[in-house]
């Protein structure tokens, strides 16, 4: 129970998080969240931590607003392709223009079904090295790796040049405002050169990590990959140089932030039951793959992308109980329209946020809604997303 705009609630985390623990994988730095008081819950099949110590959720969230946070981010899936057609051979499962990525540079893509569903959301990256970067979520880890690795060797039976290289790495994404400026002296990588979506290995803390500047906040902030056996070191350099400034933050947190930055989760926002279009993903397809029609479900999204879909995803605020994903959405007469697929109380805006699927019609910003919670009916009103604008790092102004 938490305390918050006022009245007391239960922060309901999302329903892929498991309560108890069921032979859950450990990362890397599990041990270390033991250390340190992380709370341990079960999410796609990893333990991590909900939380840390007496911090709740809520200063959590706050203190990565207005200063810095550590998350894990081990659970991740981390592949490299490699070869002459590995960009051509990615491109045949995703939305993305990978073949024009300039080294260094990275873009979020989806993996697509033939039927035009979302099978899971991934960063592809072009390294300087040559290979590509590929991080897609823990929960599709199987599905993910299964599908490359079977394109990838249908490929090479061809005589095509590609391979999949599974890297046994830590991952932890240090998100806020402070980030770069605790980050600085800690590696001789020039971050006021290493903008939005861009990537570079270089050493951190003395040890050769890859950095990437994204993450899942909303907030300006890096993600560190590392080797697995130095995740630990890492992570205590990082602590120890941060001070009061960097605290460690956990799955609850993470929820919250990148639900105020209107990003989606997968297997709650998006899965292979909605289409891009229908999520309001469509940047996401790159304008050659459009002009080509070459990529997994074309044939439908295209369609959806000219006639326009049926439902779309939006954002939601509201007073009162918060609404949970499952929520469901009718109008002010009780016409249902739609469903929440994930919502909580904002704590930087002091209201609840949602997202989640109406009809076309009842689209519109500012459309007067409610959502059923409770048995009860809540005013609700479509919002624009993010909730929270964004502060990504676009370059020094």
């Amino acid at each position: 129970m938490l305390s918050l705009l006022g009245r007391t609630v239960t922060y309901a985390v999302p329903r892929n998080f498991g309560t108890a623990l069921r032979q859950a994988h450990h990362t890397p730095l599990y041990d270390f969240h033991v250390a340190n008081g992380g709370k341990m819950v079960d999410f796609a099949g990893y333990s991590l931590p909900v939380m840390y110590g007496k911090e709740g959720i809520i200063q959590s969230h706050m203190h990565t607003r207005t200063k810095s946070s550590m998350f894990d981010v081990s659970h991740m899936l981390q592949v490299h392709i490699h070869g002459a057609d590995a960009a051509p051979m990615l491109e045949s499962l995703v939305v993305a223009d990978v073949a024009g990525l300039q080294p260094g540079t990275g873009t979020l893509s989806l993996f697509t079904t033939e039927a035009g569903g979302i099978a899971d959301d991934l960063i592809v990256s072009r390294t300087a090295e040559g290979p590509l970067y590929v991080v897609s979520n823990a929960g599709c880890r199987d599905k993910d790796l299964t599908l490359m690795e079977s394109r990838a060797a249908e490929w090479r039976a061809k005589g095509r040049d590609v391979s999949v290289e599974v890297l046994e790495r830590g991952l932890l994404a240090v998100q806020g405002p402070a980030t770069a400026r605790l980050l600085q002296p800690l590696t001789p990588l020039d971050l006021s050169g290493l903008t939005f979506m861009r990537t570079a290995a270089a050493e951190v803390c003395g040890l050769a990590c890859r950095v990437t500047r994204c993450g899942y906040t909303g907030e300006d902030g890096v993600e560190i990959s590392v080797a697995a056996a130095e995740a630990t070191q890492l992570a205590e350099r990082l602590m120890e140089a941060g001070g009061d400034e960097l605290h460690l933050a956990g799955l609850g947190a993470r929820d919250s932030l990148r639900l105020e930055a209107g990003l989606c989760l997968y297997g709650n926002d998006i899965d292979e039951t909605t289409t891009p279009i229908e999520a309001a993903l469509a940047w996401t397809i790159a304008k050659r793959r459009r002009a080509a029609r070459d990529f997994p479900g074309a044939v439908t999204i295209l369609a959806q992308l000219r006639d326009k879909p049926a439902r779309r995803r939006v954002g939601l605020v509201s007073e009162g109980a918060p609404a949970r994903a499952g929520a469901r959405i009718v109008t002010p007469d009780g016409e249902p329209v739609g469903s929440v697929t994930s919502g909580c109380p904002s704590p930087a805006l002091k209201h609840n946020v949602a997202m989640g699927y109406v009809s076309a019609a009842h689209a519109k910003l500012g459309t007067e809604l409610r959502l059923e919670v409770r048995k009860q009916r809540v005013p609700a009103k479509v919002a624009k997303m993010p909730f929270v604008p964004a502060r990504y790092y676009m370059g020094a102004a």
